[in-house]
């Protein structure tokens, strides 16, 4: 179960549902494969509605390895995400919001 005070956010892919988490380590993968300066820059894209498909499937991938979700790449690329590709963008600006949210505010 997603645990949202930990920054856990829950996705299904092909019927099976995942635990996703940016930790620091995840967070410092996704930065150095961002093709910007900071993280900061990817959250100001989700803010202003400017991402990519490309930004979420690196915020998914960042989120499954920070839960420890044992799933192939493959599996995220070429799954079903319950709720489509909006649930998916959902689910990847949850993660960062939750990463950069203090726990009780």
């Amino acid at each position: 179960m997603a645990n949202p005070w930990r920054g856990d956010v829950a996705l299904e892919i092909d019927g099976q549902t995942h635990v996703m988490r940016l930790t620091l380590g995840a967070l410092a993968e996704l930065e150095n494969s961002l093709e910007e300066p900071s993280l900061m820059a990817l959250v100001e894209r989700f803010e202003s509605n400017q991402f990519t498909s490309q930004d979420v499937l690196d915020l998914l991938q960042a989120g499954l390895r920070g839960g420890k979700c044992d799933i192939e790449d493959d599996a995220l690329y070429h799954g079903t995400i319950a709720g489509g590709p909006i649930a998916a963008a959902r689910a990847a600006a949850e993660l960062l919001a939750r990463a950069f949210t203090v726990a009780g505010t």
